[in-house]
């Protein structure tokens, strides 16, 4: 249930990261159409599909993963049940598992950052062309906190999961998973406030009184 409710997370943020930067591609390339494109019966769909692509992968992994034969030790050496420490456990062959997680990985994590990185190249190309010194700082700093979630959650992710079985590493596995799991989630509402002036303000404050003293 664990497993299984991770990845129906995980999938979902993926996909839904992916949708973020589609929704800032039409409200800055094509701002007169943007309430047509994205209207409230898409954003809907959006949603909706983002939370099935999570809970079909979610629930078809896990069923792959359960199919293999434990006869070793119950406990996995992580911080919460995950697919490469279940693996790991396993005492058959577990190459099929491991071309099936490749898999989902390409199309959960490896399609929506190639979708992302298409939306925001041409939102980039657009501000460059069409816009004036103030309205790039504006479009810029709206973008910049989605990227950075971007960055952290899609490069933790792929390095996770897109290794060989042959480079997996206790240590390094549960550093990765901390960024996605705990750094990533907790630092998204302080980037995503740093774009409110009053947060701006308050920082600023905090700051010059702590330089102060």
């Amino acid at each position: 249930m664990q497993m299984n409710g991770f990845l129906l997370l995980g999938c979902a943020e993926c996909c839904m990261l992916a949708v973020m930067a589609y929704d800032r591609y039409n409200a800055i390339c094509h701002p007169l159409l943007y309430n047509t494109i994205m209207r409230r019966i898409v954003c809907i769909q959006l949603v909706i599909g983002s939370w099935l692509i999570g809970t079909t992968i979610g629930f078809l992994q896990t069923i792959f993963i359960f199919s293999l034969p434990f006869c070793r030790s119950n406990r996995i050496n992580h911080f919460y049940c995950d697919m490469l420490p279940l693996i790991s456990l396993a005492c058959g062959n577990t190459k099929f598992n491991e071309i099936i997680m490749l898999i989902f990985t390409i199309i959960v994590v490896v399609g929506p950052f190639i979708l992302t990185v298409i939306s925001y190249t041409n939102i980039i190309s657009t501000i460059i062309k069409h816009h004036s010194a103030g309205s790039r700082k504006k479009a810029f700093s709206t973008c910049t906190s989605h990227l950075i979630v971007v960055s952290m959650f899609y490069g933790s992710g792929s390095i996770m999961y897109l290794r060989p079985k042959s480079s997996y590493g206790v240590g390094e596995e549960k550093f990765l998973s901390l960024i996605y799991t705990i750094f990533a989630p907790l630092l998204n509402p302080f980037i995503y406030t740093l774009r409110n002036k009053d947060v701006k303000n308050a920082v600023k404050k905090i700051c010059e009184i702590k330089i102060a003293l």
